[in-house]
């Protein structure tokens, strides 16, 4: 009788762990593609079929007990192997081969990804808001099941429940045994006789729901909330997936978001530029007063302290910067015009001189180009 021992070089009490690991050093040494040669090909034959009955528990009893499952000088493949069995001794089992058994109808639900709209002064805040929305749950009628009620599966012919059939093919290494999932139970081994009429046997069914969403303060265009179990259910009832919430802020009339701070312009008067004054300015927190310096040029700004957008996970907000932008009275009456001709041979203006600045050096013009970026 063949000493299938031996010929993969394992003690008569290895585990099965040694067993796989003698047979994957031996395989990668004496494979065909790797060691041409006849020698090499036998040898490679001798220690598949020690392999095979090694591997297998009711063989490898059978084989203990005096019985040699291919007979004394059999020619190793003649009872056909598995085809998995190379690819683990190459690949360790990952090399994509089906599982063995049956699979299961209940899987995972998918990740569902939707988009909410929301005004600027939600994400300054934080706010709650509904979302409504289409997506698969698990159903009502056979829970879960894929069958009517009061009804079961049968055993499928083909596989015998088994889930995967088996093929044996001839190739240069003999009768090369591949295992595929069954066609006819879809690799279930059961087979739903009587589907549920309402989920037609995919235990789930699409329904509209509307959720409770906590919108937390400092959010921006871009970010995703992550809802825990709130996605797809699952083929066969199984766990839902995730559901993710993309957040898009609507632009605002007056405010500009830049980080954690709003930028917003205000037209001040000639006169109040020059002269100074308060003026009211609405914001999110109510009305708030802007006292605008003399001198006020065009350009410059006043800051509201701790008005902006607060801080997402974290603390504090972020500040209210208004740009000021001087207005030019472009219509004036006579008596308008004599106040402003007094005014300027008071101040020595009545032939001005115009004056080139660098617009980089803090002049009229750099300001004027950042306000207008502002706006």
């Amino acid at each position: 009788m063949n000493d299938y021992y031996a010929d993969l070089g394992v003690a008569r009490d290895a585990s099965p762990e040694d067993i796989k690991r003698a047979y994957r050093k031996a395989a990668r040494r004496l494979h065909p593609d790797v060691n041409p040669g006849p020698e090499a090909e036998e040898q490679f034959k001798k220690v598949s079929q020690a392999y095979d009955v090694l591997s297998d528990a009711d063989k490898k009893r059978s084989y203990d007990a005096g019985a040699d499952p291919y007979g004394a000088g059999a020619a190793g493949f003649g009872q056909g192997f598995s085809f998995s069995d190379i690819m683990d001794a190459f690949f360790g089992g990952q090399a994509g081969t089906p599982g063995r058994g049956p699979r299961s109808r209940t899987t995972r639900g998918q990740d569902a990804l939707v988009r909410l709209d929301i005004d600027l002064g939600d994400a300054v805040f934080g706010a709650q808001k509904d979302l409504t929305i289409d997506t698969a749950v698990g159903c009502g009628t056979c829970h879960g099941a894929g069958m009517q009620p009061g009804t079961s599966t049968r055993t499928c012919d083909v596989c015998g429940g088994r889930g995967e059939v088996q093929q044996v093919q001839r190739s240069f290494l003999g009768q090369v045994m591949t295992t595929r999932p069954c066609m006819t139970c879809q690799g279930f081994g059961q087979i739903i006789t009587n589907p549920c009429y309402e989920c037609s046997g995919d235990g789930r069914v699409r329904t509209r729901r509307t959720l409770t969403l906590k919108v937390p303060a400092g959010v921006d265009t871009g970010t995703r909330i992550q809802l825990a179990g709130e996605g797809e259910v699952g083929h066969g009832a199984g766990p839902a997936g995730d559901l993710y919430v993309e957040v898009a802020v609507n632009r605002h009339p007056v405010f500009q978001r830049r980080g954690n701070d709003l930028h917003a312009t205000i037209e001040v008067p000639m006169t109040a530029a020059a002269l100074g004054a308060s003026l009211m300015m609405e914001t999110f927190d109510g009305p708030q007063t802007l006292e605008v310096r003399r001198g006020t040029q065009s350009g410059d700004t006043i800051t509201l302290r701790g008005l902006g957008v607060t801080q997402l996970r974290g603390t504090g907000r972020g500040d209210i910067i208004v740009h000021a932008m001087v207005q030019t009275p472009t219509r004036i009456d006579a008596e308008q015009e004599a106040l402003l001709r007094q005014l300027a041979q008071l101040r020595g203006e009545e032939r001005p001189e115009g004056k080139v600045a660098n617009p980089g050096d803090g002049s009229i013009f750099g300001k004027l180009r950042d306000a207008f970026k502002a706006r």
